[in-house]
């Protein structure tokens, strides 16, 4: 388990890394399509050190409120409350993630946030309505899981940095294509090339996003589950909770492509709708193989 968590850690760096590049390049040619000269790369590479910046420590904040999240009180959720705090208990956790509801009608849960300080779990309204003591008690312990492990760095980071590429790639896009038409310079070749080079950079931007949240492995949903075990001692609700998550016909309305790997089930019913098989491009293992290794854990 140490050794997943360092693991975490180190592909962090790396994706941070990579964006910073990935981020560099783009705003390179914005600016180079703009005649900005030299201070081009300048101007690159302050955009994407404040984007790599503000993406790490907002990353909880821009989640939450794609997703709609409001804050959960105490008196409103009771239970949900004491149950966390009894599992933060049961990890040996020194802090205690802040609970966010999202009114959907989809049961199902995420969590988020740089580090164990900053975390965040949410869940739907659905959930809290649909479940029963012990199955709620297994996603939550799953989603604490997460942050015990550290997931929840990776998973937001990712969330927030793959959106802001796809963002900027279809910005420096517009600009080429559509801002510059009317320009009759002598420079018809260079436009040329930049057109080309935003074209290229639009249809990588989603593979990329893709390849970022494959990245984060599905093996991280089983390890997330037997971390869930060993808090809760109890497989059978987690089990439970998973299949009537999986079999609920609802498609959670706040999810995005962006955001859909951190749920603890493919808010979009992909393997629903493929007989609930896992494919390569799958986000989640299927609710088949999870509930199998969970039921080998007993």
């Amino acid at each position: 388990m140490y050794e997943d968590i360092k693991k975490n850690k180190i592909k962090s760096g790396f994706i941070v890394s990579g964006f910073i590049l990935m981020i560099t390049i783009i705003v390179y040619y914005i600016c180079a399509a703009f005649d900005l000269g030299a201070f081009s790369i300048v101007i690159a590479l302050i955009v994407s050190i404040i984007s790599a910046w503000a993406s790490y420590y907002n990353s909880d904040k821009i989640i939450l409120s794609i997703s709609n999240a409001r804050p959960a009180t105490k008196e409103e959720y009771q239970k949900l409350v004491n149950i966390l705090d009894a599992l933060v208990v049961s990890a040996g956790m020194t802090v205690t993630p802040r609970i966010y509801v999202v009114e959907d009608n989809q049961p199902n849960a995420f969590a988020t946030g740089r580090d164990p300080e900053h975390s965040v779990i949410c869940v739907t309204s659905a959930l809290l309505e649909k479940l029963d003591y012990y199955e709620l008690e297994g996603v939550i312990a799953h989603e604490l899981s997460h942050i015990y492990n550290y997931d929840i760095r990776l998973s937001a980071v990712i969330t927030v940095m793959v959106g802001l590429i796809v963002m900027v790639s279809d910005m420096f896009t517009r600009n080429i294509f559509f801002s510059r038409r009317s320009s009759r310079d002598d420079d018809n070749k260079s436009n040329g090339i930049l057109m080309i080079l935003g074209l290229i950079f639009l249809i990588i931007s989603p593979i990329f996003a893709k390849l970022l949240q494959l990245c984060v492995s599905r093996r991280r949903e089983f390890l997330a589950d037997a971390t869930a075990i060993q808090f809760t001692r109890n497989p059978d609700g987690l089990i439970s909770a998973l299949e009537k998550i999986s079999n609920d016909p609802n498609e959670l309305q706040t999810a995005s492509t962006s955001t859909a790997h951190m749920y603890i089930e493919d808010p979009f019913r992909k393997n629903l709708k493929s007989g609930k098989k896992t494919s390569i491009f799958s986000t989640h293992p299927s609710t088949e193989d999870r509930i199998a290794a969970l039921k080998a854990l007993r």
